[in-house]
């Protein structure tokens, strides 16, 4: 697989993931350029139409977000968790992050995953219309993955699917990262591990859904090691070396919640466990009073700056 972009795994990285619910003036930008002040190796933020507790407030649009970001920092690297079909075309989606890698210098991570069944899945329905089953989902997550690898790798495409078409779609000058842009893949389940073994440069999780309310934090990390061994079995089928690939934790969905960030102690004893465990990314929310995201933005900044220090 020597064609396929790389980054280094040779040791823990910390990043941070600012939901977009402020105007870019009114707290929204500061954010971004704190962010990477305090030396975070990306920052990401949800692509989502809106989202949760958040629906009725605030939410703007991930591209224009990241496209503003990426004219405040220089040196931060910059990415989606996560992107779906639910509301995409690989098409357009291709000439946006075409854009977006252009404009940021080489700085763009694709985070991108099936998607789930809440706004995103209904907004663009017709009122007769239902949304789309689980297994739906992954068959439009198995084909917009590889067509949206060929539309970012290749001058131009044309494809004939199920579910997507593209008629010479032309994406000249392509991504100034080379073949293409990184894809982060978040997947648990054995047909999303396969295109993230075949295509993704990192993987996502966030842990087994099932044991967030009820489970422990140690089976929760005995969760993500069997994850991550599904991952590298997928990888092995396809002569692929599983530790080419990164493992990225998107925290605050495991048993331990945001606990994490009450204290440095707590969090250095938190990433130290989750590394033992394969993890090599660790991305946590920027704090957001009043929600389930609140965080002492002291304590937070604490972590960003000591933490890996801490960890050696």
């Amino acid at each position: 697989m020597s064609d396929q972009p790389r980054q280094s795994t040779s040791a823990l990285r910390l990043s941070t993931v600012i939901l977009p619910y402020r105007r870019w003036h009114e707290g929204s930008r500061a954010a971004w350029q704190r962010a990477e002040e305090l030396g975070f190796h990306t920052a990401y933020t949800y692509d989502h139409l809106s989202w949760r507790a958040f629906r009725d407030g605030p939410w703007f649009g991930a591209v224009p977000t990241l496209t503003a970001a990426a004219s405040v920092t220089e040196r931060m690297r910059l990415g989606t968790l996560v992107t779906s079909p639910n509301f995409r075309h690989p098409v357009t989606l291709a000439k946006d992050l075409i854009s977006l890698d252009d404009i940021s210098g080489g700085r763009i991570t694709l985070g991108i995953g099936a998607g789930g069944d809440g706004f995103d899945a209904s907004t663009l329905l017709k009122a007769d219309e239902e949304p789309w089953t689980p297994r739906e989902r992954a068959d439009h997550f198995a084909e917009f993955v590889p067509l949206l690898d060929k539309l970012l790798s290749e001058d131009a495409v044309t494809h004939e699917g199920a579910f997507y078409s593209a008629q010479e779609a032309r994406n000249i000058p392509g991504c100034v990262q080379r073949p293409r842009l990184p894809f982060a893949v978040a997947a648990t389940g054995p047909r999303g591990l396969k295109l993230a073994a075949r295509h993704g440069q990192a993987w996502v999780t966030t842990g087994d859904p099932k044991l967030f309310a009820t489970g422990t934090p140690e089976e929760s990390i005995q969760a993500i090691r069997g994850q991550a061994g599904k991952l590298a079995a997928a990888c092995a089928e396809i002569g692929r070396d599983a530790a080419e690939i990164d493992k990225i934790l998107l925290t605050g969905f495991t048993p331990d919640r945001n606990r994490p960030l009450e204290s440095l102690d707590a969090f250095v004893d938190f990433a130290g466990r989750h590394a033992a465990a394969g993890i090599t990314e660790i991305v946590i929310h920027w704090p957001i009073p009043d929600s389930e995201f609140a965080a002492d933005q002291k304590v937070f900044e604490s972590i960003a700056t000591e933490a890996l220090v801490q960890l050696g």
